[in-house]
């Protein structure tokens, strides 16, 4: 597996602070999925919006720590910095995410320009920022743009909306999602299938998906192709779990990056597995320091 630099990928959604007991760190799907990029020595762009406040001044430093581009992050001044407040609990971790944040006012000639200027050859977009007015900013910015695209599934209650997701899986070339958001599609799109990969399937050719990726947790993960091929993948070993907070955006980051790269999907999803595991053994979404990266740099180095 060799490793090139360089490939350029969109990202459109939320920047926002999580909210931990303990306190606060940076989040948002989008921006977890840029920063695991950009160490991967990828050149991502995020189309976003912040407040003028705070929490935005800390979302631009912490962006510009890691080296990531703020082109097309966009400035609110009425509009607060989106903020999530996560609890934890034995059943894992849930959110109470406060609605009209400035990442659900994304300005759609903004987002095109930004667009035109990445010229990317992925882009990612997601579900929660798509609640609002951000929505028609998305369109802009897919009508704008040719690369591969890449939707990941984040369904996050009371912010749910069948039209929306309809309208996504149409714009998409491949689908993310974990298992429980895969069973709440088909129940959300009406869908007759009873189990998860007849519920890929049926999906892939209703949509004619390139394919689709299903997250499971401790137990794995698995890629069904439009051609039928099902490959599956299971942790190869336990991990000391601090928080589980940004491991699906951690899978979605190498699963792009070994696409770009041209790796087998094998070796993709063996590689997304540790890198995600490995993403729930520290606190929050995203590492503090590119130390934390060069292991897996230098291995996926190695194996090519």
């Amino acid at each position: 597996m060799m490793i090139d630099v360089h490939h350029s990928v969109l990202l459109f959604g939320e920047t926002l602070i999580d909210r931990f007991p303990g306190g606060d760190v940076v989040g948002g799907a989008p921006l977890n999925v840029a920063r695991h990029l950009r160490a991967f020595g990828c050149a991502p762009v995020l189309v976003s919006r912040i407040g003028q406040d705070a929490e935005g001044a800390r979302l631009l430093q912490t962006m510009e720590r890691a080296g990531l581009s703020t082109q097309g992050v966009q400035l609110d001044s009425v509009y607060p910095t989106g903020v999530v407040a996560v609890h934890l609990g034995a059943e894992g971790h849930r959110f109470t995410i406060v609605p009209n944040q400035a990442y659900d006012h994304i300005h759609p000639r903004l987002a095109r320009v930004a667009a035109l200027a990445a010229n990317p050859e992925m882009v990612y977009f997601g579900t929660l920022a798509q609640r609002a007015d951000s929505h028609r900013a998305l369109r802009h910015m897919l009508r704008a743009t040719s690369g591969q695209r890449f939707f990941d599934v984040n369904l996050r209650d009371p912010w749910i909306y069948g039209e929306r997701l309809h309208w996504s899986l149409r714009h998409a070339d491949i689908v993310k999602a974990n298992d429980d958001e895969l069973d709440r599609i088909a129940q959300l799109l009406n869908m007759d299938e009873p189990v998860a990969e007849a519920q890929a399937k049926a999906l892939i050719e209703r949509y004619q998906l390139r394919g689709m990726l299903v997250t499971c947790g401790a137990t794995g993960a698995w890629w069904l192709e439009r051609a039928g091929e099902k490959i599956s993948i299971a942790p190869d070993k336990a991990v000391d779990v601090v928080d589980t907070v940004g491991a699906g955006d951690a899978f979605s980051a190498v699963f792009i990056f070994g696409l770009l790269q041209g790796w087998g999907m094998p070796i993709i999803l063996k590689q997304a597995q540790q890198f995600a595991g490995a993403i729930c053994g520290i606190r929050g979404a995203i590492p503090e320091h590119d130390d934390f990266y060069e292991p897996f740099i230098r291995q996926w180095s190695v194996d090519g």
